[in-house]
């Protein structure tokens, strides 16, 4: 059985988003979102228009990366995790399985967040819970 090489996907409002699948992957990744050809979008995964997904991320199956939302460089988003509207996921850090980065919150590079847990809309993590930096 042959791929369809786009979905579209009505809004409440009537807007349709038009939805091709990543070649690393097969994720799904809106027209008017930008996905460094060398991230990986996962089967099952999204990411809505004007988002931006950096060279060598992931973003595992059944996560949604929302609409202008940013994962940098190297950033793991895990599967079934929700990075929302205007959020950013700093480089090489990552947001474990099913886990929420909440709208407009910002996670500064190399954080972790663990699996099942949810930054709040707004927050600014610049530290992994638990670690300390080297001072």
């Amino acid at each position: 059985m042959r791929r369809r090489k786009y979905e579209e996907f009505d809004e409440d409002n009537g807007t349709t988003l038009r939805y091709a699948r990543h070649e690393n992957g097969g994720g799904f990744v809106e027209s008017h979102a930008h996905v460094d050809a060398t991230a990986f979008v996962a089967p099952h995964a999204y990411v809505d228009r004007d988002a931006v997904v950096g060279a060598g991320a992931r973003v595992h199956s059944g996560a949604w990366v929302d609409h202008d939302a940013v994962v940098y460089a190297g950033a793991v988003v895990g599967s079934a995790a929700h990075v929302a509207p205007g959020a950013v996921v700093g480089r090489g850090a990552k947001v474990g399985a099913r886990a929420k980065v909440g709208a407009k919150a910002h996670l500064w590079d190399g954080v972790r967040v663990p699996d099942d847990e949810s930054v709040a809309d707004g927050a600014v993590v610049r530290t992994t819970p638990g670690r300390q930096r080297a001072a």
